[in-house]
């Protein structure tokens, strides 16, 4: 972020209870009174995008206040929807006697490990696709840390994962080319392969994504957490893995800061939290760092955001 013009997708992420949601809301705010059109979407499965606005936001985008819209991704909703195509696609393919054990099989992957991912990603891509047309700039609220990484990792892991399915498939597809020689009508089939066009959109989908998550003038990533020792050793993990996947890292929000008047009360936390921001400025120096102050009361609703969103702007300074 330092010196740099603001950048296209900022992702906002930390341990659970860090405030990523507040931090993510008032940083689209504040580009959006800069005068961009800006987007903020939720993918914590505990959403409070809508409690901070003091708003409604639900699963489609819908305006927040001028230049800001916002929608909160309902996980299971797009697990049904991306299984639904997935098994669309998988019925024009198969022969109508293995139907049934396809939708069978389709149920319990909707059922796996990894599903909702899967189907948050390819959400994540389509709304990706609306950069430029219609909004400037787009804000990720993202779940707890581990989710998110493993959100974010998906294009690496699942591009090399289809690459060796084309590859199995193309293999197999020359050994029936060898055996149909003779036959047009067969190789004729052959030559229209429809399951290599469906791995490749989806292969092309993810190098789309893995292109714009590490472009560095195009994406950042940034990290909320509270000067607590939990909170840095896990950013700091999650820097690593991000770095491995050249995922660019922008910046660190310090949130709930107790401030020196905070009173004879909050004395000896105020100085264990002094020793924690002298860590987290150590570790993370050659970042861009806010320190957002404990405020009285907690944010919900458009004035305290405005509030936030004006401390949020020194994210873009150097």
């Amino acid at each position: 972020m330092k010196g740099k013009a603001f950048r296209k997708f900022v992702f906002f992420g930390g341990k659970g209870g860090t405030g990523k949601t507040t931090c993510a809301g008032a940083y689209a705010l504040k580009m959006a009174n800069e005068g961009y059109k800006a987007l903020v979407i939720s993918t914590d499965p505990a959403h409070s995008l809508a409690d901070a606005f003091g708003s409604s936001i639900g699963p489609d985008i819908v305006p927040i206040t001028h230049n800001l819209w916002g929608i909160e991704i309902d996980a299971e909703l797009e697990a049904k929807k991306y299984m639904k195509s997935i098994q669309d696609q998988m019925l024009n393919l198969v022969s109508a006697v293995i139907v049934e054990e396809i939708k069978r099989q389709l149920e319990i992957a909707y059922m796996s490990p990894g599903a909702e991912e899967a189907a948050i990603f390819d959400k994540f891509i389509e709304i990706m696709g609306l950069i430029d047309n219609p909004y400037d700039v787009i804000v990720f609220d993202t779940a707890p840390t581990g989710h998110t990484l493993r959100l974010l990792t998906l294009p690496e892991i699942l591009g090399a994962w289809i690459d060796h399915l084309i590859d199995r498939h193309m293999n197999a597809r020359q050994l029936m080319k060898m055996s149909a020689r003779y036959d047009k009508i067969m190789k004729k089939k052959l030559e229209d392969d429809p399951i290599v066009d469906v791995l490749m959109k989806r292969k092309n989908k993810f190098e789309f994504a893995r292109k714009i998550l590490t472009d560095g003038d195009s994406c950042e990533f940034i990290f909320v957490l509270n000067a607590e020792k939990m909170p840095i050793l896990e950013t700091e993990r999650a820097i690593t893995i991000l770095k491995t996947f050249s995922i660019p890292v922008g910046g660190v929000v310090v949130n709930r800061v107790i401030p020196s008047e905070a009173g004879a009360f909050f004395e000896k936390r105020r100085q264990t939290q002094e020793e924690y921001l002298e860590d987290i400025d150590k570790r993370f120096g050659y970042l861009s760092i806010v320190r957002l102050p404990m405020l009285e009361t907690d944010i919900q609703g458009m004035e305290q955001m405005e509030t936030v969103a004006k401390i949020m702007g020194d994210l873009d300074k150097e």
